[in-house]
């Protein structure tokens, strides 16, 4: 299968890239910057709002991952309106040039943020109703999600929808937590928490998402929308105590908390388990021993920091300098 994956030079779609080609289908990249990590894959530079550019890039496809956002919600808070014409008009430009190339199958990589601060005694499934949210990015991706809903419904577009829980581990921006965490610590600096620390995150790790969004290319998957999400919620003084773990001992601090950061639901998996025939595989602690490891090993090498930025939800079109790190 002839797949475009958006973003994929970045981090979950560089990762992606991989599964695909283990796969054996045969991917190629949209994106802003060639990705570090394929050289020999097929690549399209440009624009996902260049219709010219996507139009190009669609051609013989069968199937699209679009993972391509500004995801780094710092920036997004920054610079709502560039949010807008990627997450948002981007995603439409491509809709649309799909539906002309006679795409078979659009996946398109949401969050679950999305589920925003719902709660229940049972686990937010797939049917859980959506609120209206407290973050932009995320009401780009819910746009994002009814349009591509909607396309299917007007123009019998195939469609998934993919929830993504936090993705971690290696090529992952330097300022997601887990990476900033590592990055601290490594320098024996103290691991700041904004707020009490209770706030939860369903963390999953990259090499096993990326396994999940193949996963929803068969044809069981056309028309659903699936929670790809780790196996337990961990809160974010887990995350500095697990980072502390593998590295070393640094202080833990307490920071004023910041507007708009959501404590985060207990998401279930269960129909992806059940359909998809994909679970997670990969323990917290162990990801993010694997992710040190992959910084140590990969400290000397820049094209590691220089890679499109994601945040856990998707690839981004932001290039991430080194001096983040």
């Amino acid at each position: 299968m002839k797949v475009l994956v958006t973003g994929g030079a970045g981090f979950i779609g560089s990762h992606v890239v991989d599964k695909l080609l283990d796969a054996g289908h045969d991917p190629r990249i949209l994106d802003l910057i060639p990705s570090p990590y394929h050289s020999d894959v097929e690549t399209v530079l440009g624009d996902l709002g260049d219709r010219e550019i996507v139009q190009r890039a669609l051609e013989g496809v069968d199937a699209v991952l679009h993972l391509a956002a500004v995801a780094d919600v710092d920036q997004v808070a920054k610079n709502p309106t560039l949010t807008d014409q990627v997450n948002t008009r981007g995603t439409q430009v491509l809709l649309e040039a799909a539906r002309e190339a006679g795409v078979k199958r659009f996946v398109y990589a949401s969050t679950i943020w999305v589920y925003g601060d719902a709660a229940s005694p049972e686990a937010l499934d797939e049917d859980t109703p959506l609120g209206l949210p407290k973050h932009f990015y995320t009401a780009t991706k819910i746009a994002g999600e009814m349009y591509t809903s909607s396309y299917g419904e007007l123009y019998d577009l195939e469609w998934t929808i993919l929830r993504f829980g936090i993705p971690y581990g290696p090529r992952a921006r330097p300022t997601a937590v887990v990476p900033a965490f590592t990055a601290k610590a490594l320098a024996g600096q103290p691991l700041m928490i904004a707020g009490d620390g209770t706030q939860s995150r369903r963390f999953v790790y990259v090499e096993d998402l990326a396994e999940g969004v193949v996963a929803s290319l068969v044809p069981e998957a056309a028309n659903r929308v699936y929670n790809l999400v780790g196996r337990e919620n961990t809160s974010v003084r887990a995350i500095a105590r697990a980072v502390r773990d593998v590295v070393g001992d640094v202080p833990i601090e307490h920071i004023e908390g910041r507007a708009g950061d959501l404590r985060g639901g207990n998401i279930s998996g269960e129909r992806a388990a059940t359909e998809l025939g994909w679970e997670p595989r990969t323990a917290f602690a162990d990801g993010v021993r694997r992710y040190v490891e992959w910084v140590t090993e990969e400290a000397s090498r820049p094209s590691a920091a220089t890679a499109s930025s994601t945040d856990g939800t998707a690839a981004a079109v932001l290039r991430q300098e080194s001096s983040e790190l």
